[in-house]
This record gives structure tokens, C-alpha cells and sequence, in this order.
């Protein structure tokens, strides 16, 4: 398609249920002659004489199984979630495949009730394939973030000083000399961030402008886990440290040629805070002397700190990630592992494969090398002290206990202990050996491995594994050991402490990513000529304002998951108002604007998603459709048989979108999907691709009507997004799919395999409390945790 510039974004794929993927792909597959007819005689007997069981054995079975399992010809089991008069609709207009009569209307209604009674139903799923616990290994983003843990136990908290907690910037201290002595000091001060174009004058009129040196510290905090690319921008002379404050990881003291801008990368994990220090030096190279610096013209100094993060374009790191008080080095595991399994919606550890055990044991010997080069700081133990040895086995037995969420039986002791420090005359060999070992045992890589029912250790690793995605911290296992992890309003009292920890905060930042399907629009490229200043600058602020208003409303008072979709408000800068024609000033701060009160939807227009649920030049309803269809309401969506390209708009230049669309996904086995996904989508036809409000295209009105076919065939119209909005806010249905999906993401296993009346609980709590998210976040945990 001529007029698409880039790849379709993953959510363009998904426009099929999961019954109506295996239906008209059995259809297709039969009419190239790929499967055999085989059960497919047809009915002879009067329509309303033969029950819905006879029916499906006599027209079904023999390509989806006697039980809806699937066969030979077609592999797919008959599973999902549309209505029975949804089912029957698609059955009498495309049943049997091919050429020739269709099963009748009443014959239709008759096996689609079966159907769904016996196996198709979530109900029935659950009846028929009951889900259990399954044995997972640890993720990718856990093993980091528990090794990183694992570590800083043996640290000091970082205790930010009085009046400094809630500030935000770094320090910074500026000197009339290179020197930066105390004696030499002008300013102290805390700088939001590090963005600076002095031109030819001095920051301050204590300074020379020939000469002056400025020094930051203070600790950055990363907003997400991945790897980020730092950038300093300077003219001069600097220096910049994060998290090995040993090592620069930019070293640019000594400049030469005429580079400007100095990279570097390194791997952070999400809601922590790193230590940081940055040192700039105005001067002439090579002239010390005051005097011979006033000779010389005054040169240009300027110095950006900036950063790349995953899937975005570089900016200057803002006053939100930065912090003016330094906090204790974290180790950060660089072994590059293989990706986690998401195929489900939410990251899983349970497949093991080569890779992943290759690259656990690489990241074994990693941490062995990092703690043995860390080991008199982690352990405390003097290199010459003649207790050494024993504090060795002390900090070894700690660091097992702790990789192993619970105290060491007298058999583990011997194994992982008194057998490593006996094979060697080296103690520090021994703790190598013995991090290797714990970092390797499947009491580490596994949960709850190695315990036949929960204890409140295992409560504990499933507190702080669902809410922060690592290990246990001191005051959990303190409450284990003291049997305090016994009963709902003790997991509570935790879990209550724990929401309140950066970690979560950091976990749930990535559940609202995935359940925006964030990470699936990464390029918000457009159009030049029919968006003109639609920049990457813009394109990364609006990624920042969507997070603004997510994190607002989450950690907000109320907490309210209706404010989500209800809000009016949307977090604009100075760059953003002018694009979205807000009057602000140029260099205004992010903060909440009423842009389009009476259209917008909260999440569901904001901006960046309708940027980025479009095409370079048109908007796509398809894929806002499946976004709310498969977020928002929690229906199953699968890939279509075959990818399909949209219609071109040059090929229609005089149609709108709204009907290319219906013109393109008219035929029978179209509809079957998109008779819910376009009339979802149609709603916020109103949002250009790039998230401006229009009420004309092509100069026709805009439609942005839709409706929506609940589960039990219940059809709701809408006028337009808030309509589309007020729906969700207050639906069932999506109250459902909401808490669903956030148990998955915490507890990473199945809702299914706590319970069929799981889902009914986790809903009526979510009621109960005023449908807070945090509130959701502690009465999912509890639940879970408590799991025998």
C-alpha cells in the first residue's frame, strides 16, 4: 500500500475473535482445497427437528472435533467469548464454508447455544480446561531486579536529609576556578535539570566568563527498565558518572577535535534512583593564567544532559527524574537474556529454553565477579582481619537465605555452605563459588520451589514478587519469621506498606503501558506536509503527558479508574499547547489543560494513543477499535488468517475513513470481527492521526457514531467518545476485564486457577472501594498471596 510508510503496528493484526479466527480459517483453508469436508453431510431433516448437539455433529464435527477440541484438518479448539446471537449470525451467514446453503437460522441458534454451553464460553473453558498454578521461573525483568536486591541488602538505605526528600533537580556547586576547592565556591544551589546555553557570559555575575566550573550530584531515577543512551552536549570540558561513581562513564575531560556531543549506554532498572555526578569546566585549553585568558575572545559554553530512553527520541533528563541527594550504587545485571513470553497479555516464566539457561549461568558469574570485587564493602570483613573467614561465611549464609526468600534448613547449610568452604583454602574463592551455586538453584530461578503447601515465607515471596517484582525485603521476612503473614488483614497491613514503595510504582507504570498497547505504536511518525510540526520532540512530549495523567489519577487521593476514562484534562507544555492551539507560554512546565472538555475521554483520546493507533496519513479506526475492544473491554482478539492491507485514501479520495473502512471490511467474513471492532473505533473518528479534534474530512461531517454487542447480546449506541467513555467507566464488563488483566500482570498466572468465582470476587472488591486501582492493587495481593 503506497500510502503507508511504516510496518502496521501489532494491534492492526488483531481483528479477529477467537471463534471467528477459526471458523472462516477453516473456510478459507477448505475453499483452497487445504482440508477435507469430512462430517459436513448435509441436514435433511426439517430445521427445528434435530437439537443443537445433532446439528453440530452432523455440520461441525468433523473439522473442529466432537468436543470443539480441533482435528487434522483444522487444529484450533473452539474457544472464546462472543454471544450466542453473535455466534449464530456468523454460523447462518458462512456455515458450512464454501459455495452452497448455509445452515439455517434456527439450526444456527440451536448449535451456537450448544456450542457455547459445552465449550466455546469462558465458563465452559473454565469447566472443561481447568486452569492451574503453574511453576514459574523467574522473568527476565525479575532476575534483574532481584539480583539487583539481592545485592543492596548489604547496603545502607539511602536516607535523603531533612527538607530534601520532596525537591527535585541536582545539586549543584559552581566555582570562580577550575579547581572547584571550597575556598573557590560562589553558588550552591539545586538546578531542575542540566540545560544550559550561558552563550559568552557566566551564569552568574560572581563568575569570570573566561573562567568557571560547575560540579551536580545527586542521583537519577529511571522510568522504565531497558537500556538508556546518555548524552552530554558541551563545548568544554566535562565528566559525568552515573552509578559507578569509580569509573566516568563519560569522559570528556580532555577534549579534541571539535566533538560537542559524547554518548554512552547503560542498562537501568525501573524506579530506582543511581548515583550521578556531572563536572564542567569553562576554559581555554592549556592557559591557566587569568590574565592570558582575557587575551583571548570569550568563547561559547553551554552543556545539556540528556537521555535516549527504549523507543524514543533524546531529551534533556527532566527535574521529575532527578533527585539532589546521592543514594548507594545499584548492581545491574548486563547479561543480555532472551525475551520473555507476553503471547497472553502479560510477561510469563514458563518456558525454559538453551538460551535462557545459558544466560542465567553468564549472569551467575557476573554477580560472582561483581560481589567478589564489592566484597569488603557487601560483607564487612577487612581484608586483613583475622575474623575474615568467618564473616565471609556469614555474609554467604545471608546472601543464600535472602536469594532463597527463607532461613536455610541444617541440609541446605551444609550443601550451599560448610561443602564450599571446605573445598578451599581461599575464603573469597568460596564466596565465589557459593553465588554461583544460590544464583543457580531452582530455589533462587523458581518460585515457591522445593514447599508442598504455602508458608509464610512463600506469602512473603508472593507479596513482594506480585507487587515489586523482586525479593522479599527485611520487614517482609521478619513478618514471616514472626507468623504475622497468617491472616487477610496481616497480608493487607504489607501489602498497604509495599504499594507505597517505588518498585510498585515502577510496576504498575508498565501495566498501564501494556494496557495502552504503548509499546506497540513506538513510531508516531507522520505525514510532513499534512503535519507539519509533528517532531520527535513532540512526539516524546506527548509520551510524557499521557504518563502524567495516568500517574496523576493512579496515585492520586481517590485513585479512581472511571478518572481514566473521564477525564477532561490533558497535561500540556509550552510545546504542546502551541501545537494543539492552547495559549501557554513558550517555556511552561507540563501541567493539566482542558483541551476539547467536552470531546475528550480521558486515556481513550488522549493524544499519543490516537497518534499512535493511526497510519502516517490517515487515522485508523481498526486499530482504536482493537484497543478498546481488547484492553478496555477484555474481549479475545486473535490475528485474521492473512494479513490484509487497508485501502489506500488515494484509492478513494473521495470517501472518508469511516467508509473505506466499511467498504473494505464488508464481506461476510470480515463482519464477523469488525462488526464489533469498527463501530468501537468509529467513536473517536472525531481525533486526526495526531490527535487534533476535526469535525470535517474530505468535507463531509464527521461520523462518529458506534454501538457495542455486549456478551449476552446487549447493544449499546454512542454518539461519540464520552459516550463511548462513560460506557466503559461504568460497565461490568470492562470493571471485569480491568481487574483481570491487572491480576495477571501482578501475579503473573492465570485468574482462572484461583477460582472460577475469582474474577467475581476481584470485581465485587473493586465496587466495594470505589473502583481505587491502589486499593485493587492490595485486595488482588491478599488474594493471591494467600492462595494454599
Amino acid at each position: 500500500m503506497s500510502s503507508v510508510k511504516k510496518p502496521l503496528p501489532r494491534p492492526a493484526l488483531g481483528l479477529c475473535a477467537a471463534l471467528l479466527v477459526t471458523l472462516p480459517g477453516m473456510a478459507a483453508a477448505m475453499q483452497a482445497g487445504k482440508a477435507p469436508r469430512a462430517g459436513l453431510k448435509p441436514i435433511k431433516t426439517a430445521s427445528g427437528k434435530l437439537t443443537g448437539q445433532q446439528v453440530y455433529a452432523q455440520q461441525c464435527a468433523g473439522c473442529h472435533g466432537a468436543k470443539g477440541e480441533g482435528s487434522k484438518a483444522y487444529k484450533k479448539p473452539l474457544m472464546g467469548d462472543k454471544s450466542i446471537g453473535q455466534l449464530a449470525r456468523y454460523i447462518s451467514q458462512a456455515m458450512p464454508p464454501g459455495p452452497g446453503k448455509k445452515c439455517s437460522v434456527p439450526d444456527s441458534e440451536k448449535v451456537s447455544a450448544y456450542l457455547h454451553a459445552e465449550f466455546y464460553s469462558p465458563l465452559a473453558q473454565a469447566r472443561n480446561r481447568p486452569a492451574r498454578v503453574e511453576l514459574s521461573r523467574l522473568t527476565v525483568k525479575q532476575f534483574r531486579n532481584a539480583t539487583a536486591d539481592l545485592i543492596a541488602s548489604f547496603r545502607p538505605t539511602a536516607r535523603p536529609a531533612a527538607g530534601q526528600d520532596e525537591r527535585q533537580g541536582l545539586r549543584g556547586r559552581y566555582y570562580k576556578t577550575r579547581r572547584q576547592r571550597p575556598m573557590d565556591q560562589a553558588l550552591d544551589r539545586v538546578d531542575p535539570q542540566i540545560s544550559f546555553d550561558f552563550g559568552q557570559t557566566a551564569p552568574d555575575p560572581q563568575l569570570d566568563p573566561y573562567l568557571f566550573s560547575m560540579r551536580w550530584e545527586g542521583s537519577v531515577i529511571a522510568p522504565e527498565s531497558g537500556e538508556y543512551e546518555i548524552i552530554v552536549k558541551t563545548e568544554h570540558a566535562s565528566r559525568l558518572w552515573i552509578n559507578d561513581m569509580a569509573t566516568p562513564l563519560i569522559d570528556a575531560l580532555v577534549k579534541s577535535g571539535s566533538d560537542n556531543e559524547y554518548r554512552a549506554s547503560l542498562h537501568l532498572l525501573a524506579g530506582r534512583a543511581y548515583p550521578l555526578r556531572l563536572e564542567f569546566s569553562k576554559s581555554t585549553q592549556g592557559v591557566d593564567n587569568p590574565e592570558e585568558l582575557k587575551k583571548k575572545p570569550v568563547t561559547k559554553a553551554s552543556l545539556f544532559l540528556e537521555w535516549k530512553l527504549p523507543h524514543r527520541a533524546a531529551q534533556v533528563i527532566s527535574a521529575r527524574h532527578l533527585r539532589p541527594v546521592q543514594v548507594p550504587e545499584t548492581y545491574v545485571v548486563a547479561t543480555p537474556f532472551p525475551p520473555d513470553d507476553r503471547s497472553i497479555g502479560y510477561e510469563r516464566g514458563s518456558s525454559i529454553s538453551k538460551e535462557w539457561d545459558e544466560a542465567t549461568t553468564e549472569a551467575a558469574f557476573e554477580t560472582a565477579a561483581y560481589v567478589a570485587s564489592h566484597l569488603r564493602e557487601l560483607s564487612g570483613a577487612a581484608d586483613a582481619a583475622p575474623d575474615r573467614p568467618a564473616r565471609l561465611r556469614e555474609f554467604c549464609r545471608k546472601f543464600v537465605e535472602s536469594a532463597f526468600r527463607r532461613p536455610l534448613t541444617p541440609e541446605l547449610e551444609q550443601v550451599f555452605l560448610d561443602r564450599q568452604f571446605a573445598s578451599v583454602t581461599d575464603p573469597e574463592l568460596a564466596v565465589r563459588k557459593v553465588v554461583l551455586l544460590a544464583l543457580k538453584s531452582p530455589r533462587f530461578l523458581y518460585r515457591e520451589a522445593g514447599t508442598s503447601a504455602a508458608d509464610p515465607y512463600d506469602v512473603a515471596s508472593r507479596l513482594s514478587f506480585g507487587l515489586w517484582d523482586s525479593l522479599p525485603d527485611a520487614d517482609l521476612l521478619k513478618a514471616a519469621a514472626a507468623g504475622q503473614l497468617s491472616t487477610p488483614e496481616q497480608v493487607k497491613a504489607q501489602a498497604e506498606r509495599m504499594v507505597a514503595d517505588p518498585r510498585a510504582r515502577a510496576k504498575m507504570a508498565d501495566f498501564f503501558a501494556q494496557w495502552l498497547r504503548v509499546d506497540h505504536a513506538p513510531d508516531l511518525a507522520k505525514d510532513a506536509k499534512r503535519f507539519p510540526g509533528f517532531t520527535p520532540e513532540i512526539q516524546n512530549d506527548l509520551r510524557t503527558s499521557l504518563e502524567l495523567m495516568v500517574e496523576e489519577i493512579v496515585w492520586g487521593e481517590k485513585s479512581d479508574y472511571r478518572e481514566l476514562l473521564t477525564a477532561e484534562k490533558v497535561h500540556l507544555n509550552g510545546r504542546l499547547a502551541k501545537f494543539y492551539g492552547v495559549e501557554l507560554p513558550a517555556d511552561a512546565p507540563f501541567q493539566p489543560v482542558a483541551l476539547n472538555a467536552q470531546e475528550r475521554a480521558g486515556v481513550l483520546t488522549h493524544p499519543f494513543l490516537m497518534a499512535g493507533f493511526s497510519y502516517v496519513e490517515s487515522t485508523s479506526p481498526i486499530h482504536r477499535g482493537v484497543l478498546v475492544a481488547r484492553s478496555l473491554l477484555g474481549r479475545t482478539l486473535q490475528p485474521p488468517p492473512e494479513a490484509v492491507a487497508p485501502a489506500a485514501a488515494d484509492l478513494h479520495p473521495s470517501l472518508t475513513t469511516r467508509q473505506r473502512i466499511a467498504l473494505q471490511t464488508k464481506p461476510v467474513a470480515c463482519m464477523s470481527c469488525h462488526d464489533m471492532i469498527n463501530p468501537l473505533g468509529f467513536t473517536l473518528e472525531k481525533f486526526d492521526p495526531v490527535g487534533r479534534l476535526r469535525e470535517q474530512e474530505n468535507g463531509a461531517p464527521v461520523d462518529a457514531t458506534g454501538q457495542y454487542e455486549t456478551r449476552d447480546g446487549k447493544v449499546t449506541k454512542f454518539a461519540g467518545a464520552r459516550d463511548l467513555a462513560r460506557y466503559v467507566a461504568g460497565s461490568e464488563e470492562a470493571h471485569s476485564a480491568f481487574v483481570t488483566q491487572l491480576f495477571e500482570h501482578l501475579v503473573k498466572q492465570p485468574v482462572r486457577a484461583y477460582g472460577t468465582d475469582t474474577e467475581t470476587r476481584l470485581r465485587q472488591s473493586f465496587t466495594t472501594n470505589g473502583y481505587s486501582i491502589r486499593r485493587q492493587m492490595v485486595e488482588t495481593m491478599v488474594l493471591a498471596a494467600l492462595k494454599s
